[in-house]
């Protein structure tokens, strides 16, 4: 019987099992996928003499894939990943209107110079506009922000430290894991907004589209005070009626490229039949 390709994809991803009890830090918990060969998601990351985790979870079943189980328990701030529910926040309670509206550069010296212009939603989240982001997060003010968090259950639910400096240098903590249960739910709309703000977010956080997936996501880098440094990397894969969602983070060196985070994570989706090769 020959399988059809999203049978094969099926099957592949089935063969990735949720991790054992005491597994060791900095291992796969990838089995052999039905091709029989096996991938080796460690040796990519140790090919760039990289550190860092990666938790893979296929929506349909649950099926859940991890490198180093350890530390896709561990905390980090979720620097510009941040971003993500900051605008499901900002949409939901109307302080930004629509993902279009223009907001007016306020001269604040933050985040990339690069950034330093009028933004709206859709422009900030893709060029990373720390600026606008803190302002949305000052208009939406802590009583409702806290409110949100708790609501959303996002990470540690600590929002000390300032209310624009709480996911960038403050106290809010999020681990992979609880990085992927919340963009599984933003990605089955199991998330308490209004479908239209859901569309929305989905919408500004498209990477790329192709005639056979869409990959959705967003970068983050925090710490830059601290060695080392860490960047993120979330967000989920469609093909069809099926989706693939992902957390990467890893310790950010100097002089890292910045593409690092996004074409790590597309190799691993790759290597797993997941996305066809370039």
């Amino acid at each position: 019987m020959t399988l059809s390709r999203r049978d094969a994809l099926r099957a592949a991803l089935a063969g990735l099992a949720l991790p054992a009890a005491g597994s060791a830090a900095g291992s796969s918990t990838a089995a052999t996928p039905a091709t029989n060969a096996a991938v080796d998601i460690g040796q990519r990351f140790r090919a760039r003499d990289v550190t860092g985790t990666f938790a893979l979870l296929a929506v349909h079943d649950d099926t859940l894939l991890l490198h180093d189980p350890a530390r896709a328990e561990r905390e980090f701030l979720p620097a510009s990943t941040f971003k993500i529910p900051n605008s499901l926040i900002a949409l939901e309670t109307g302080v930004v209107k629509d993902p279009d509206e223009v907001w007016k550069y306020d001269g604040a010296k933050t985040g990339p110079e690069t950034t330093w212009h009028d933004q709206s939603l859709r422009t900030g989240i893709k060029e990373s506009a720390v600026w606008m982001y803190q302002e949305i997060a000052r208009r939406v003010g802590e009583k409702r922000m806290q409110e949100w968090i708790d609501r959303l259950g996002y990470g540690n639910r600590n929002i000390g430290g300032g209310i624009d400096q709480f996911w960038l240098s403050g106290e809010i903590r999020i681990t992979a894991r609880q990085q992927v249960d919340f963009l599984r739910r933003l990605y089955k709309e199991d998330l308490p907004f209004s479908p239209r703000t859901i569309t929305a977010v989905k919408d500004i956080l498209v990477h790329e589209k192709t005639d056979t997936h869409v990959l959705r996501g967003k970068t983050g880098l925090a710490g830059f005070e601290n060695k080392p440094a860490l960047g993120w990397f979330v967000g989920w894969l469609e093909r069809g009626d099926r989706a693939w969602v992902f957390a990467m983070n890893l310790d950010w060196k100097e002089k890292m490229p910045f593409g690092l985070r996004k074409e790590l994570t597309v190799e691993i989706l790759r290597a797993l039949g997941l996305m066809e090769a370039a």
